[in-house]
């Protein structure tokens, strides 16, 4: 998970902010009272400090409510280990708002961590629609969208100019391309994040529900990955590392490694995340304006991205409810959507931004990516989630390596997370 990556820094104009946070329905300050006072949000480690002029804004305008902003690790895994530690502590947890991974919010949920949230108090008609299912649970809102996110398959287009080819649509050319035009230029063909850990979860899951197959079921409850579809898919990555032209390095990749990898110019394909292709794009970059993106292939077309990104929640034990609340409001108002892009490289959750033809022109990408995420599909829902993706992890660390067949490492996926599904 990278979405706490950004492009560049810059302090957020509060005119404009609170102009268009007081536009948004935010509720107004005369309805201070019970539930109102300081918070502290946490979030995965902002390596490029774009997080805070955002916060600063809030905070010169709310002095009663001023937010502290508690950094943990850059690492997804062990963000999510730290909060869940907070969060047992129940009425002595730390933290009043949690910026947490999508895939985090059923988990957390069920627990009893985060509180269930009014509908009516956030615009989430404005919201791109798949986005919004990432926030409830059992039928309820427990959190808000606030970033949403969706692989791309960024490459080299001017190899591909070179040969005359357009970028690949299924994964047997992506696997053509990568067997033959990338050994011509001393590139390594095709990577993703094969790490254990969970972008391999990502990886995993985009390879199976592109080739037509699911993982889980009724939020956990069933075991679905038991099918042909999960083969084929774990099939294809497996076929790279033993073929060669996924480079046996990506097995060391998470999202940045991969990134510079391909950003120093040695692969001709990358999947990543939107942030890889605006930070690759940029000056001092040995790949600065050579490179394009695509929507990840699939074997007939078009693959399946998984949907990324973080939503905001509160802490069942808040000290101050409605301030939480409103700080929400405040960060998924359409101005702070448009810094989070701007400022931070990071996808909005607001539909109306991904249409704006001055942010087209400033990332080309944002057609792609809109309908990326519009055909992406959640990680498996699950109240166990972190032990089904240490699950995947495990299995098709063994996959990839050659340990196993991927007949066998679906047969073993499916019996271990029919004991995590039954726990």
């Amino acid at each position: 998970m990278r979405w706490m990556r950004a492009a560049g820094r810059g302090l957020l104009v509060l005119v404009v902010v609170m102009t268009g946070y007081v536009a948004s329905g935010a509720h107004a300050d005369e309805d201070s009272g019970a539930g109102r006072g300081p918070l502290t949000l946490a979030t995965a480690g902002d390596l490029t400090g774009y997080l805070g002029p955002l916060l600063e804004g809030w905070n010169r305008t709310h002095p009663a409510e001023k937010v502290t902003l508690v950094e943990l690790p850059d690492s997804a895994d062990e963000t999510h280990a730290q909060m869940t530690t907070d969060l047992r502590g129940g009425d002595r947890s730390r933290f009043d708002v949690l910026n947490i991974d999508v895939n985090w919010t059923s988990e957390f949920a069920a627990a009893g961590w985060i509180r269930p949230l009014p509908r009516d108090r956030f615009p989430l008609k404005t919201f791109l629609p798949p986005v919004v299912d990432t926030a409830t649970y059992d039928g309820r809102l427990y959190a808000v969208p606030y970033v949403t996110n969706a692989g791309l398959l960024l490459y080299r287009k001017d190899v591909l100019a070179k040969e005359g080819v357009p970028p690949p649509r299924t994964w047997a050319e992506l696997e053509h391309d990568a067997k033959t035009i990338a050994p011509k230029y001393g590139l390594g063909g095709y990577a993703g994040q094969f790490l254990p850990y969970e972008g391999l979860t990502v990886n995993a899951a985009e390879a199976v529900y592109s080739a037509g197959g699911t993982i889980l079921g009724d939020e956990g409850a069933r075991v679905t990955v038991n099918s042909a579809a999960a083969r084929e898919g774990i099939g294809f990555l497996a076929r790279g590392f033993r073929e060669g032209w996924i480079p046996r390095a990506a097995l060391t990749y998470k999202e940045e490694e991969s990134k510079q990898a391909f950003q120093d110019g040695h692969l001709l394909f990358l999947r990543n995340w939107p942030y890889a292709y605006a930070v690759a794009s940029a000056r001092g970059s040995k790949v600065a304006g050579r490179i394009g993106a695509v929507p990840l292939p699939g074997p007939n077309g078009p693959g399946t991205s998984v949907l990324g990104g973080s939503n905001l929640a509160v802490n069942t034990h808040a000290r101050h409810p409605d301030s939480a609340a409103r700080l929400i409001a405040y960060l998924t108002s359409e101005p702070v959507q448009r810094q989070v892009l701007t400022k931070g490289a990071l996808p909005p959750v607001r539909a109306a931004l991904y249409q704006d033809p001055a942010l087209i022109r400033q990332f080309p990408y944002l057609p792609t990516l809109r309908a990326a995420v519009l055909s992406a599909a959640p990680r498996p829902k699950s109240a166990h989630y972190d032990q089904v993706s240490l699950v995947v992890q495990a299995v098709l660390h063994d996959a990839l390596t050659g340990r196993e067949t991927p007949e066998e490492a679906v047969r073993r996926l499916a019996r271990e997370l029919a004991t995590v599904s039954h726990r």
